[in-house]
């Protein structure tokens, strides 16, 4: 079982939730539970983005989260 935690690269309030999420799954969720963090979007347009690859890269490496980077829309 695992918790995908997805933000929009292109808002940063979804970003920023991230940490709160993590909170939350902490306290509710099984221990131990196994966490992914992706950023969505990432077809969009360069000057579009707000969040970069490195600050979803450091969050992830700060949780200890794989990280990967998607686009619902070009898969």
């Amino acid at each position: 079982m695992g918790i995908l935690l997805v933000y929009d690269v292109t808002d940063e309030a979804t970003f920023n939730n991230i940490s709160n999420w993590l909170k939350q799954i902490d306290q509710h969720a099984v221990p131990n539970v196994k966490k992914v963090l992706i950023a969505n979007k990432m077809d969009m347009p360069d000057d579009s983005k707000v969040v970069d690859s490195a600050r979803g890269q450091a969050l992830a490496d700060q949780h200890g989260l794989q990280f990967f980077e998607t686009s619902a829309k070009s898969g």
